[in-house]
């Protein structure tokens, strides 16, 4: 029993050791890359991935979810770097914060949030990523100085062309071509990416080409930095920004890995080893990252189940670090670029894409402000506008979902009785039935219908939702009631759940319309209407 149960650990150990070795070969070619992409350096990538899966995987829960830094993390930081006029320090001052933002938002139930980020607003924001990463690539690709942002990118696209360095763009070929043109049978055996990574270094030194390749990789450890806080304010948005991005990051990292494995890892947990190894970053000037769906994905498939192939992914790319960063060195930049365009392409949202002319246009329309907001100005606008339209336009379809329909309720004594009134056909009872939710977005719209009633007597009106009403809601039955009043019609109110019910009484709504003209059924109310229409049909009679 004990030998098969060993047996099975070190198969499992064995999975995990491939599991890990998989998805360091992965992140390796993606780690220089977004570190010469957000302007600290092929070293602060490294290390960012690094310190980042160390911390989760010792950390973190026992799932193999792979960290360290991504696209959408790299383009936040970039474009935060790109608000502090370029200042690093003040970028890992950032780091810090947003660090700090991810253990804070640990504690709280936001890490649940996520799954509510509406889908436009998610697909917009990942393509602009993608795209984005693609045009800041464009540069290095052919042989010239990065942009910190696409407007720059498109600015300086003349300069660019008239200055392309032909040994960067073949050797960026041959990268995108090895890419996407290897077997996968072989790509199985080894990804494509670092196949990629290694034959074009090795030809760019096999050939001497004056090109730009990576520098400052040092099997040097990592020293503390100082960061710069000065400027407080200016850091505190940017790093909420970086910790939101990491954390929905990570979460969906996470709900992937938990589906594969079967598993339900502990989400608060998780986000606060993020936290904690992103602020680990910002103290080693390292880049912050989030859990690598890709990575993390590949180390399942190769039978990874434990928190052992994060800890495996970061002893791997430290051995890299201290044995092999000469070769590091001579990487070239527009080989890193070739692999940032198929990282780009590969977050891009294909799956809409395929089905966009099936999609709902206020689907579309928030998705597409949502992309060039976040490419063309501001990642911060782009997905805050995407929120707040999305949130109006669910408010619109809710009000438009809420209806009010009327009915008769012929009194057939009262009408015998009242024969001589028959040019008076207004003396019935009329029961009104709001269906859906009774909130600021549709009370106008119900209000609308009550100037269709004169020349009702008694008006039953049905509240059928469960859920409590907002404060607008609250104030448009008061002016139903008020105007019902003035046209000398007497409402009942029929209010099934106990909860609304003490809700409107606390609010005076109930003693505005009379505690007696309240009812938790129709049926009530009708016959109480019923019997005062009697009762008033009846004097009238006698007065006659």
């Amino acid at each position: 029993m004990n030998i098969k149960s060993s047996e099975i650990k070190l198969k499992s150990i064995c999975k995990d050791l491939t599991g890990g070795a998989l998805g360091a070969v992965i992140a390796l070619p993606q780690a220089l890359a977004f570190g010469v992409a957000i302007g600290t350096g092929a070293s602060s990538g490294l290390w960012g991935a690094i310190i980042l899966c160390f911390t989760v995987g010792l950390l973190g829960c026992n799932q193999p979810l792979l960290s360290g830094p991504t696209g959408p993390a790299a383009i936040v930081c970039a474009s935060a770097l790109a608000v502090l006029g370029g200042n690093i320090n003040s970028l890992f001052a950032v780091i810090f914060l947003a660090g700090l933002f991810q253990i804070i938002i640990s504690r709280t139930s936001l890490t649940k949030i996520v799954k509510y980020i509406p889908y436009p607003v998610i697909s917009g924001f990942m393509n602009a990523v993608g795209v984005i990463l693609i045009i800041l690539q464009l540069n290095p690709f052919l042989g010239t100085k990065s942009s910190s942002t696409p407007i720059s990118a498109f600015e300086s696209i003349s300069y660019v062309l008239q200055n392309v360095n032909e040994n960067a763009l073949l050797t960026g070929i041959l990268t995108l071509t090895i890419i996407f043109c290897t077997p996968k049978k072989i790509s199985k055996i080894i990804p494509s990416q670092i196949l990629a990574l290694i034959i074009s270094t090795i030809a760019a030194m096999a050939y001497n080409l004056d090109l730009p390749v990576v520098q400052g990789v040092t099997s040097n450890l990592p020293s503390v930095i100082r960061a710069d806080f000065s400027n407080i304010k200016t850091l505190l948005v940017p790093a909420l920004v970086i910790a939101i991005v990491c954390t929905s990051e990570s979460l969906m990292t996470s709900l992937v890995t938990d589906s594969l494995t079967k598993t339900n890892g502990n989400t608060k947990r998780m986000v606060l080893s993020q936290g904690l190894g992103n602020l680990m970053c910002s103290l080693f000037g390292a880049i912050p990252g989030s859990g690598a769906t890709m990575r993390s994905v590949a180390a399942v498939k190769a039978g990874g189940r434990t928190r052992f192939c994060a800890l495996t992914c970061a002893v791997i790319l430290l051995l890299v670090v201290l044995f092999a960063h000469d070769f590091a060195n001579n990487i070239p930049l527009s080989a890193l670029a070739a692999i940032l365009f198929k990282v780009g392409w590969d977050i891009v949202d294909t799956k809409l894409l395929k089905v966009v002319k099936y999609a709902p246009k206020q689907d579309l329309i928030v998705m597409f402000i949502v992309f060039f907001l976040t490419v063309f100005y501001d990642l911060i606008l782009g997905v805050s506008t995407g929120i707040v339209l999305s949130a109006l336009i669910f408010a619109k379809q809710l009000a438009d979902s809420t209806n009010v329909k009327f009915r008769d309720i012929e009194d057939e004594h009262s009408i015998e009785i009242e024969k001589k009134l028959q040019s008076e056909a207004g003396y019935k009872i009329r029961a009104v039935h709001i269906f859906g939710e009774f909130f600021f977005g549709s009370a106008t719209q119900i209000i609308s219908h009550f100037e269709e009633i004169l020349g009702t007597k008694y008006l039953i009106i049905c509240y059928e939702s469960e859920n409590v009403l907002d404060i607008s809601a609250v104030f448009a039955l008061e002016d139903i009631i008020t105007r019902l009043k003035s046209q000398d019609i007497t409402p009942h109110l029929v209010i099934k759940n106990s909860k609304i019910l003490k809700q409107l009484d606390d609010l005076g709504i109930c003693a505005q319309i009379g505690r007696e003209n309240v009812f938790y059924s129709e049926d009530e109310a009708i016959e109480n209407a019923k019997k005062l229409l009697k009762l008033e049909n009846n004097n009238k009679h006698r007065g006659e």
